[in-house]
């Protein structure tokens, strides 16, 4: 290799080490948004004041600035994290501007709008959303004999019998193990009436005495 070739060879090298050292010094902190709380405020599970609280973040906390939406900016810290309002947050010491607080952090707003993604460590992951249980109906059951014996039939919440017909003056005891509102009474169409929130092995005066019922 001649003397101008190696030369050259040595130029493209240092001149690829030198942009490689430009790059990593004049890259965006996009893995190191630290900021700093100005002032007491409430941590929220969504960027806005109609999220739940779900922490409080004391003023003069660095916390690591992760996302911000709107005037809202994601952090995470000691403690749960969330979404703070941008107006209590400073970016090296300087107050961010609420209306773009991502350029506040050293970052450009993307094609996509007003919403940034930057920080270290773990991303705010989206809201688990779980199913509503379904509702569980408890049931009371009446017997012709005390202590829970002989023939019966059961009522579920919310269930009622304005005449009992054939079981009219045959129950003698209520399992009602769900703990629901039983009222029994001794009329049809619920008059004359007691209630009943627990079992009833038997019934004293109303014992073979019920013509009608409602379970709540």
């Amino acid at each position: 290799m001649n003397r101008h070739t190696r030369k050259m060879l040595l130029n493209i090298a240092a001149g690829v080490a030198v942009a490689a050292t430009a790059l990593v010094v004049f890259l965006p902190a996009a893995y190191a948004a630290p900021g700093t709380v100005t002032s007491n405020v409430n941590v929220r599970s969504g960027p806005g004041t109609n999220y739940a609280v779900v922490d409080t973040v004391r003023r003069g906390t660095t916390v690591d600035v992760q996302q911000c939406q709107g005037s809202w900016c994601y952090i995470v810290k000691s403690g749960p994290d969330g979404w703070v309002s941008a107006s209590y947050l400073t970016a090296g010491g300087t107050p961010v501007n609420p209306q773009q607080p991502g350029l506040s952090f050293g970052f450009s707003t993307g094609p996509g709008g007003p919403t940034f993604n930057f920080g270290i460590g773990q991303q705010p992951q989206p809201p688990v959303i779980r199913p509503i249980p379904e509702p569980v109906f408890g049931e009371v059951c009446f017997y012709d004999r005390t202590r829970f014996r002989g023939s019966s039939f059961c009522l579920e919440s919310g269930e009622s019998i304005r005449n009992l017909g054939d079981w009219a003056d045959r129950v003698s005891s209520i399992d009602n193990s769900d703990g629901l509102s039983v009222q029994v009474c001794s009329e049809s169409s619920y008059r004359n009436c007691r209630t009943y929130t627990t079992s009833a092995s038997s019934l004293g005066d109303f014992d073979d005495y019920i013509v009608s019922i409602r379970v709540r």
